[in-house]
């Protein structure tokens, strides 16, 4: 059975709180990270904000369309992800925060696909195009992940 309207719109905004949360946290990564083996990391992650930011932005608009609001900063609810490191050397760490996050960004959008399939093809397909990002960092970071482990 398909999700309702409401259902919907809250899922989505759940997923907008995730995507500005991984804004969050890959800026100060992007920015905190120290060392040279960081560098590659600290690039990716600035490069990942501007896609993530768009995210949101994508959600944000859908949600008004379907007669949502979207909350302000007190109305944001973030917290479940890693938070960074405090060993601002610790890229593996990193690495494994972004990882969980993509992770749970990709579950998510599979609840929102899976909500709405057969009932709300605009929403299904704005999730599906948001998974296809996800999965592609997913991949990358698992990809850093692989490398950091044999150094």
């Amino acid at each position: 059975m398909a999700a309702s309207n409401d259902e919907v719109v809250s899922l989505l905004t759940t997923a907008y709180c995730m995507e500005l949360e991984t804004v969050m946290n890959y800026l100060a990564n992007s920015v905190n990270l120290d060392g040279v083996r960081a560098e590659e990391i600290k690039k990716s992650l600035a490069a990942d904000i501007t896609e993530e930011l768009s995210h949101a932005t994508m959600l944000g608009q859908r949600i008004k369309q379907l007669g949502g609001t979207l909350p302000g900063s007190a109305g944001v609810e973030v917290g479940a992800q890693i938070q960074p490191p405090n060993d601002t050397t610790d890229v593996v760490a990193v690495i494994k925060a972004v990882i969980d996050a993509e992770e749970s960004a990709c579950a998510h959008y599979k609840k929102i696909i899976k909500a709405t399939d057969g009932e709300d093809y605009v929403t299904q397909d704005l999730c599906i195009r948001l998974l296809a990002d996800e999965e592609e960092h997913l991949v990358l970071f698992r990809g850093f992940l692989k490398e950091y482990a044999k150094a």
